[in-house]
């Protein structure tokens, strides 16, 4: 039996648009469910937002999203979360880190640090945080 985290974030009317993006960074599969496909509208300009949307990897990127409706509470906070991409390989991290970082706003660049060989942290043009790194190899002495 295995066990999976996969972050799900919450948006307003942006959730195609933040997974086709995050499709483009990590590749792999989207799929998708609208309201109005789930027979779920409440109001009909919501009808082709997004109800439960992922975008999986071959990597094992899963990301999760949808579009809070409109008659629901949509707070989203500050930082609220930081997605955490971890990967043993420099070059696919930094792959991952060069598309996310079109459109963002870079809080620490990618770069080696104390803790890993490669640790980085921005936040992309739909408000998401993500730290990317690469894990280190501890002396397990």
């Amino acid at each position: 039996m295995s066990v999976n985290v996969t972050p799900h974030l919450n948006f307003r009317g942006q959730a195609r648009a933040a997974l086709e993006f995050y499709q483009t960074v990590f590749g792999g599969s989207l799929a998708t469910i609208t309201y109005a496909d789930a027979h779920n509208v409440t109001a009909s300009d919501e009808a082709d937002q997004i109800m439960w949307g992922q975008v999986e990897s071959d990597a094992g990127v899963r990301i999760m999203a949808y579009d809070v409706p409109g008659h629901a509470a949509y707070e989203p906070g500050i930082i609220p979360l930081f997605v955490s991409v971890r990967g043993t390989d420099a070059d696919e991290i930094t792959a991952y880190w060069n598309k996310l970082a079109d459109g963002a706003t870079v809080l620490a660049p990618l770069a080696p640090a104390q803790w890993a060989p490669l640790y980085g942290m921005l936040t992309d043009r739909f408000g998401v945080t993500w730290v990317l790194d690469v894990q280190a190899e501890w002396d397990a002495a």
